[in-house]
């Protein structure tokens, strides 16, 4: 089942800086998701990339990081 990681930030310079680092780590620019007026980026995977794309996420210091099975 696919999993939606979400990472909320306090701005957009981190908001790209967390896209430009999973891009470049060879997650598809499909799979990402950004809410930039919201500060957010959400990451559609499974569940065997889940613990890499917290670790990128976290990488940047977000506010808030929640991961959900999509439905």
């Amino acid at each position: 089942m696919p999993t939606i990681v979400t990472a909320l930030y306090d701005s957009k310079t981190t908001v790209t800086n967390a896209v430009d680092d999973l891009v470049s780590t060879g997650i598809p620019r499909e799979r990402i998701a950004i809410a930039p007026d919201h500060l957010r980026v959400s990451v559609t995977l499974s569940h065997s990339g889940e613990p890499e794309v917290e670790e990128i996420l976290n990488r940047h210091g977000p506010t808030e990081i929640h991961t959900r099975d999509q439905v």
